[in-house]
């Protein structure tokens, strides 16, 4: 089992950065797949972007260009770095890991609110 706790989220205007960082505890981290989820006020949760074991990388077409997911395995920590953020990236970002072992099996983390506004 993994326990994964976000943090980085917070207001930023229009074209600006952030990134995200969720640390995970409690397992193997290196064997999990990662992925960064969002979800927006009366919408459903969706996927932005995702990280294998071997470090391939997919995006959402809503950000590709704009954010890089990338995984620290010695620090047991994924980011999304977010550039050019928009309006409608506004969101709770989640972070998700699923084993290699078990793909059946996710874990969530509890999600950090991420707010572009001028």
């Amino acid at each position: 089992q993994v326990q994964l706790v976000e943090s980085g989220g917070g207001l930023v205007q229009p074209g600006g950065s952030l990134r995200l960082s969720c640390a995970a505890s409690g397992s193997i981290f290196s064997l999990y797949a990662m992925a960064w989820y969002r979800q927006a006020t009366g919408k459903q949760r969706d996927l932005v972007a995702r990280i294998n074991s071997s470090g391939t990388t997919t995006y959402a077409d809503s950000v590709k260009g704009r954010f890089t997911i990338s995984r620290d395995n010695a620090k047991n920590t994924v980011y999304l770095q977010m550039d050019s953020l928009k309006p409608e990236d506004t969101a709770v970002y989640y972070c998700k890991a699923t084993p290699k072992w078990h793909p059946n099996e996710d874990y969530w983390g509890q999600g950090t609110q991420v707010t572009v506004s001028s």
